[in-house]
């Protein structure tokens, strides 16, 4: 406490302002994108354009939910089982991985650091080629396993860096005192470390979610089917050979973003305290 400071006057005042003026300008797509989604394909391109629909237009939306080639509902089951599925597969490896590269001293220790820092840039279309050659290999082509896999590459390598600054920071005198309790170091691994790092275990797991939820290229490259596509290649559904319905694809984007919404709504508590913590510490 000591080392916050009050803001008062006009200092305050002005810092308001911009504040309020920024988040209206990050949030001002996503208002377009809404009010565009409830606007009719001609309104949409009238000039100038208007800031809220002339008649409320519903068609967009209902058209989410009609029976089809497109299922609204069995979209979202596919990305929230790919969205768990490589969740989980992140947590589960990128946990221990980051325990061994903080607590242990072995040759190449960096090296595989920057192999991690490495993958993390790396752009997605130079990896395509060779998954879609191991997965059809291993016969996983076409099935939700590639896809969960593939944005598994993407939340592991960005939970190993985030959780190795805080399994570095926890004092080794209280793994010494679990394993003097009688706890090998296995458990003191799963009853000790891991609930300290728990902001960090949560903020990995959502942003591995997050990855995987926003997915476009693997979910479209490596499942053919329309019926196990994830939700975001329900996007190509609006866009035909003889124009791109607006509307439609605009409602379409923000049905498909509530999911994100309602995570960061109730999830910004561990958001912030992990990626603080992970940044200061280590």
């Amino acid at each position: 406490m000591d080392g916050e400071k009050k803001i008062s006057g006009m200092k305050n005042v002005f810092l308001c302002i911009v504040s309020l003026a920024v988040m209206c300008i990050l949030l001002f797509p996503i208002y377009w994108i809404f009010v565009t989604s409830l606007k009719t394909e001609k309104e949409i391109f009238q000039i100038p354009p208007t800031f809220w629909p002339q008649a409320l237009n519903l068609k967009s939306y209902a058209a989410q939910v009609e029976t089809g080639d497109f299922n609204m509902f069995q979209s979202f089951a596919n990305s929230f089982l790919i969205s768990v599925g490589a969740t989980l597969i992140s947590v589960v490896l990128s946990v221990p991985a980051s325990y061994g590269i903080a607590k242990f001293r072995f040759k190449g220790k960096k090296v595989v650091l920057l192999g991690f820092l490495v993958t993390q840039m790396l752009p997605v279309a130079v990896l395509l080629t060779p998954m879609f050659i191991m997965f059809r290999n291993m016969h996983m082509y076409n099935t939700p396993w590639a896809a969960m896999l593939a944005d598994a590459t993407i939340g592991i390598p960005f939970s190993v860096l985030i959780l190795k600054n805080y399994f570095a920071s926890i004092p080794g005198d209280l793994e010494e005192a679990a394993r003097i309790d009688g706890c090998n170091r296995f458990a003191a691994f799963i009853r000790v470390l891991i609930p300290i790092a728990k902001p960090g275990v949560m903020v990995c797991a959502i942003f591995s979610f997050l990855y995987a939820w926003g997915d476009l290229a693997y979910g479209m490259t490596f499942i053919l089917d329309q019926q196990k596509r994830p939700i975001t290649a329900g996007i190509f559904n609006f866009m035909g050979q003889y124009g791109t319905k607006w509307s439609y694809l605009t409602a379409f984007a923000i049905v498909t973003i509530i999911p994100v919404a309602i995570i960061f709504i109730f999830m910004q508590k561990y958001i912030i305290s992990g990626m603080t913590s992970g940044a200061v510490k280590g």
